[in-house]
């Protein structure tokens, strides 16, 4: 087990799209393992690869505190097939502490991906389950939550951002 370093709101990584992944090894197993242990650590429910600086396409969903039947699962090379529905909750990052808005996202998906045996996977997924998917998938996009925001609500974030820009500034 081994706790990385989740990089902040600032940081040139998040903004950045992640790589395909074309090999299948031990090494990114122990990474997606190591990805959950700092997501649980940090209260999270899902991270990204490029959260702990590594330009990966690769996600990790933990939803076992909602329901007692979803482990922690890998995405690599996640996509999103197909979408409908749209609904607006309450998001927040773990790259962006202390600051939560509104979200508008699919209520329904088709997705594909590969696990980390390389095996792909084609599933549809809903509610809680594919808001975090898309937001996940939008961090190796380089996208963060708040770019999704009306101009007026991120607006109203700019002293709360600014804030945290000048904590987490790379020198």
């Amino acid at each position: 087990m081994a706790v990385l370093p989740i990089i902040k709101f600032g940081h040139p990584t998040l903004r950045k799209q992640a790589d395909e992944i074309s090999e299948f090894s031990e090494k990114l197993r122990e990474l997606a393992e190591n990805m959950v242990d700092t997501m649980r650590v940090n209260e999270g429910i899902g991270l990204a690869a490029t959260q702990v600086n590594e330009l990966k396409r690769l996600f990790v969903i933990d939803l076992e505190a909602f329901d007692e039947n979803l482990a922690p699962q890998a995405y690599v090379n996640p996509k999103i097939i197909s979408a409908e529905g749209n609904e607006s909750l309450e998001e927040g990052c773990l790259s962006i502490p202390e600051v939560r808005s509104e979200v508008d996202r699919s209520l329904k998906i088709e997705v594909e991906y590969q696990t980390l045996e390389g095996e792909t996977v084609r599933e549809t997924l809903e509610d809680l389950h594919a808001r975090v998917f898309q937001h996940e998938l939008d961090h190796l996009n380089g996208v963060l939550f708040i770019d999704r925001l009306p101009l007026l609500q991120r607006k109203l974030l700019e002293p709360k951002l600014t804030k945290l820009l000048e904590a987490h500034t790379i020198l």
